[in-house]
């Protein structure tokens, strides 16, 4: 737009000098103001600010409502649960379900907020000026002063209603956030504690998958056994197997140091867990003359014949002991659980 076009009233004044230059010039455009308030119905009539008052405290409960659903679908639905919801398809009726209500959560937080500042809120608008970025003590003041006035005009000390509902809403939002901790991981309850051994359970070689006999370990051998019963394809072979996995050898008696060793062996034969007490790998290493076994991965060792007594490594205790005897056919056969929990010590452990 050329300056021909631009009206008169509007442009610049230009006060000339002895130099021919521009003193001073005026603002091109005129502060146009604010506007008059106008008052909302909520601000003249009782019963409109009633209605949104409760409009705000619905929105609240339901909100509060949505949370408690959140958690309950933790309870409800199963991780494997899948079903049909048009027009999504098949999906997971738990992940459906939290998103959901989450949602609503806090969304309904928000809608309530926003109706309630925009019924209930003074909307008188103030204009202020800028001012510097390091508050002077006239400033803080005068926010304390602000902030005292809006707390005054959100109603939030009358409309008791609305702040008991806003209250609770966002007290049970931060449980969805704990709720969600139960994701980290399965609780082990007393998963660690126990293994599939119990009495009468039969040794299985883990090579010929034969139930042992006596005849079958000979001094200065190595044999690992696992449960009757376990089946390689098993989906959950690899966490039993973990658990209950055995080493079996066959030492002299008299060569045998403890006597709670020696009271739970058959004839010199004795079943110690093969899971190692410091991170738990497996131990695979057998020195017959010592009767010491070996953890490849940081070097532990334990003396079999003494209670598999850790000697030398990280690990922090001995390796657990199977008590084991031979039943009416002659096959070796657990006597009960291992009496204490295997591999590493863990924070449940007694």
């Amino acid at each position: 737009m050329s300056s021909q076009q631009i009206p008169e009233a509007n442009l610049p004044v230009e006060q000339g000098t002895a130099h021919g230059a521009v003193e001073g010039a005026g603002d091109p455009f005129a502060d146009p103001g604010l506007p008059a308030h106008r008052p909302r119905i909520q601000d003249i009539d009782e019963r409109a600010a009633r209605r949104s008052e409760r409009a705000v405290a619905f929105m609240f409960t339901l909100s509060m409502l949505a949370t408690v659903g959140f958690i309950a679908s933790y309870v409800i639905f199963p991780v494997d649960k899948i079903v049909f919801i048009w027009p999504f398809g098949h999906v997971s009726a738990l992940n459906f379900s939290l998103g959901l209500t989450l949602g609503l959560a806090l969304f309904l937080i928000g809608a309530g907020a926003v109706h309630w500042a925009r019924t209930l809120m003074s909307d008188v608008e103030v204009a202020d000026d800028r001012h510097a970025i390091e508050a002077e003590p006239e400033v803080k003041a005068k926010v304390m002063a602000d902030f005292a006035a809006g707390a005054k005009e959100s109603a939030i000390g009358r409309r008791k209603l609305i702040r008991n509902t806003m209250f609770g809403a966002l007290a049970l939002v931060p449980l969805s956030g704990v709720v969600l901790l139960r994701d980290l991981g399965p609780l082990p309850e007393k998963k660690l504690r126990s293994t599939l051994w119990a009495k009468g359970k039969l040794l299985v070689n883990m090579n010929t998958m034969e139930p042992l006999r006596p005849e079958d370990v000979v001094v200065g051998s190595l044999t690992f056994a696992m449960p009757e019963g376990l089946e390689e394809d098993a989906h959950d072979f690899q966490t039993q197997i973990a658990k209950a996995a055995l080493m079996i050898v066959r030492i002299e008696p008299e060569n045998i140091k403890d006597k709670r060793e020696r009271e739970w062996a058959h004839e010199g034969i004795v079943a110690f867990s093969k899971i190692c007490t410091h991170v738990g790998c497996p131990i695979s290493l057998y020195e017959q003359q010592t009767h010491h076994v070996l953890c490849p991965c940081h070097q532990s060792t334990f003396d079999l014949s003494d209670g598999a007594r850790v000697i030398f490594g990280p690990a922090g205790h001995a390796l657990p002991q199977l008590r084991i005897g031979v039943n009416s056919e002659g096959n070796l056969e657990a006597l009960s659980d291992f009496e204490e929990p295997v591999g590493p010590a863990f924070w449940e452990r007694g």
